[in-house]
């Protein structure tokens, strides 16, 4: 008996895959702008401009779909942080790379705001209530800490997974320290605790 003919997938097609990902990034700026809670069926279809049921047509369930928007915003900040390092000058001392660290570990200057920040580590942490999520976050942070381990290399710094380790939980406790005590700005925050670790 011969096997059955393979059926192509929703999003094989040409419109299928733009479909797709319009959806994707209707998610990802929802997760972006409101967190976990803003990515909802309706809300993505419509940001979309897709009908309703494409969503689950596209994608099994609305965890596949979350995790499609994360990995594609992931993606996006590791590309732009990767720009800049392409474009840094490293003659431009412990500013310019503490600020090509900050942009990699909380996002670009212009878009760190307290609840740009809040929302950013929202999806770090909530791989602990969303199981589904831990291999993509880990294959993130992977990538993450590769970025990070270049950035410093590229300023003629080397440095081991260890204090690499010890660098992002600097700059993590103190941007938690400063969401904590509801400061304006938790990237200067964290400046400031980075500064004597370059």
């Amino acid at each position: 008996m011969s096997a059955p003919a393979s059926r192509s997938s929703p999003a094989s097609t040409p419109k299928g895959e733009r479909r797709r990902r319009a959806l994707v990034d209707a998610a990802a700026s929802l997760l972006a702008e409101g967190g976990f809670d803003a990515v909802r069926h309706r809300a993505v279809a419509e940001r979309a401009g897709l009908p309703l049921a494409s969503t689950t047509y596209y994608f099994s369930c609305l965890d596949d779909l979350v995790a499609a928007a994360i990995d594609h915003r992931a993606h996006s900040e590791l590309r732009e942080c990767r720009e800049a390092l392409d474009r840094a000058d490293p003659g431009g001392g412990n500013d310019e790379l503490a600020e090509l660290l900050l942009d990699a570990l909380l996002g670009p200057a212009s878009r760190t705001g307290a609840e740009a920040v809040l929302l950013r580590y929202e999806r770090f942490v909530a791989a602990g209530r969303r199981p589904w999520l831990g291999p993509l976050m880990r294959s993130l942070r992977a990538e993450l800490d590769e970025l990070l381990a270049d950035t410093m290399a590229r300023f003629g710094r080397d440095i081991d997974p260890a204090e690499l380790a010890r660098l992002v939980a600097v700059v993590d406790g103190a941007v938690i320290s400063a969401l904590i005590e509801s400061d304006p700005d938790p990237r200067g925050a964290a400046g400031r605790m980075l500064a004597p670790l370059l």
